[in-house]
């Protein structure tokens, strides 16, 4: 992924994470259980804070020159899958998206790994 696109697609995701998080906020707040309203939230929060590290990814990635290519990828797939199917659970109260849950999850996981990875292969 090239660095602009990179930040653009960051740019992209943090918009629609505020977006998503007001939409909740505001247009949700009567129809969500409370239960549903704690899903919606957790997909905001870690809709933004991995949004955040894919940027961190760019500006370490050209710091150290690195290729963190496949830590902005997990990143990205775990935004879409994590954030995506809670809030289309949220959404549609179809409770089998919870399953796709932690596929993205493990992708957030990995992303985090793969970036200690390169930077302790970066050590030698």
């Amino acid at each position: 992924m090239s660095p602009q696109t990179l930040i653009i697609t960051a740019s992209i995701l943090g918009a629609l994470g505020v977006g998503l998080g007001a939409f909740g906020a505001h247009a949700l707040e009567n129809t969500l259980t409370p239960e549903r309203m704690a899903t919606w939230e957790t997909a905001v929060t870690y809709h933004m804070w991995h949004t955040l590290a894919l940027l961190l990814v760019e500006v370490l990635a050209k710091q150290f020159e690195l290729n963190l290519d496949w830590v902005g990828y997990s990143f990205l797939a775990g935004i879409i899958i994590f954030s995506g199917s809670l809030y289309l659970l949220c959404l549609t109260n179809t409770s089998w998206l919870g399953a796709i849950t932690p596929i993205g999850g493990i992708c957030l996981i990995a992303g985090w790994l793969l970036l200690a990875k390169n930077f302790i292969s970066s050590l030698n």
